[in-house]
């Protein structure tokens, strides 16, 4: 599962692919981001720890994995 994370500030998200299900993410960031002085901390399948202020999270979009995602003339 994909998890794409926008910054303030910053032009470019941040893409992790995670193992966990989706629902255990969206609490693990909701978690994170009902306090702005908090770290929203995420690791990915490689074992990357990726650490976000909270307070500078703009938003989150969490979805399928990368492999079934089909872009180009081929698309269905």
């Amino acid at each position: 599962m994909d998890v794409r994370i926008g910054v303030t500030h910053t032009p470019k998200e941040i893409e992790l692919d995670m193992s966990e299900e989706a629902d255990a993410v969206a609490k693990t960031i909701e978690k994170a981001i009902t306090s702005p002085d908090k770290i929203l901390w995420l690791t990915d399948r490689k074992g990357r720890r990726v650490g976000v202020p909270a307070a500078k999270v703009a938003y989150v979009e969490i979805g399928t994995s990368s492999d079934d995602r089909r872009v180009g003339f081929g698309a269905p």
